[in-house]
């Protein structure tokens, strides 16, 4: 495969250094790696392959050439700003802000999933919220085997998701970061609320999931939170099917989804947690039961490394089809 030139926006954050450290384990076919971040980590070092590589200050002319692919893990004003930069400068790129996702000229991929989406044309791939990245992927088999009548979201989000600083608020006990302190606490709130009284996150989880599937009659509903874990994200997902099934049927179609590790053994009290979790690229999934309360209900309890598949390892693989189509 022919080697390319990388950048890597965002290269001194937590996803950013997740992306570069991906980038290395997958052997990506990197010629050369251009890290970007803002002016104060300029001249900063990050290690790629046993070599020093210095962190270049992200401006207007940071595309103008030798660039064939960026990944983006900068926030939403970034990439609003410089992703037209660099596609203007013939660079493809994969973005791991919100702005893109919901934009009907731009592809929202899960590889697993929907890799179909990218062609040679592709020159924007969104990559999908982290929450939903691991959700989506065990809901994928059940939907291609029923009608899912109904999708209840209900998520446990590491401090990891809200970066650098949210982890030092619950290493020191303090709420720079978010209103009320972390430490010893959940909150009921993951980004800012909006008007019909969710959150910006739980919309994320309910309309990237639609676009995802291509089924924007899904209805779907969301509640997150913030835990005070460090990494690994847990969702439990109700979902609500239009006939019955067998069990049995439903953990073997999990155990054959790409991206999908069950960990389900109640007699064991085998499940999966974030210390089980974290450093994996799978989404496990456990405590797989029937929902008693309705006719055709499953419940699943779902945990992924959320800096790894929810955002760096999927942007990679991601760049990963770029290349191959």
């Amino acid at each position: 495969m022919k080697k390319v030139n990388v950048a890597v926006v965002g290269a001194t954050g937590l996803v950013g250094r997740k992306i570069i450290e991906v980038l290395e384990e997958r052997n990506f076919p990197v010629n050369e790696l251009i890290p970007l971040a803002s002016e104060k980590s300029e001249g900063k070092e990050i290690e790629f392959k046993g070599k020093k590589v210095k962190v270049r200050k992200l401006d207007e002319n940071s595309f103008d050439k030798g660039i064939d692919i960026a990944l983006f893990s900068a926030g939403a004003s970034v990439s609003e700003k410089f992703v037209p930069i660099a596609i203007k400068n013939n660079v493809r790129c994969v973005d791991n802000s919100s702005f893109y996702r919901m934009d009907d000229k731009v592809v929202l991929v899960v590889p697993e999933i929907n890799k179909d989406k990218i062609d040679s044309n592709t020159m924007l791939i969104a990559n999908p919220n982290c929450s939903t990245i691991q959700s989506v992927l065990p809901i994928k088999p059940i939907y291609d085997n029923f009608k899912i009548k109904r999708i209840v979201y209900n998520t446990y989000q590491a401090v990891s998701g809200g970066g650098q600083k949210a982890l030092e608020d619950l290493h020191n006990r303090t709420n720079k970061k978010w209103k009320y302190k972390i430490y010893n606490n959940v909150l009921p709130q993951i980004d800012v609320f909006t008007d019909n009284g969710y959150t910006k996150e739980e919309m994320k989880m309910i309309n990237e999931t639609r676009k995802i599937f291509d089924d924007y009659n899904l209805k779907i509903t969301a509640t997150t939170a913030r835990v005070p874990v460090e990494n690994c994200h847990c969702v439990s997902i109700n979902i609500e099917l239009d006939r019955d099934f067998d069990l049995d049927f439903i953990r073997k179609i999990l155990e054959e989804q790409d991206g999908v590790k069950v960990i389900d053994n109640p007699k064991e009290e085998l499940y999966p947690i974030p210390t089980m979790v974290t450093g994996s690229d799978d989404i496990y999934v456990g405590r797989i039961r029937r929902d008693y309360s309705i006719d055709y209900g499953i419940n699943l309890w779902v945990v992924g490394d959320n800096i790894r598949k929810g955002a760096a390892t999927n942007a990679v693989e991601n760049a990963e089809v770029l290349l191959e189509v």
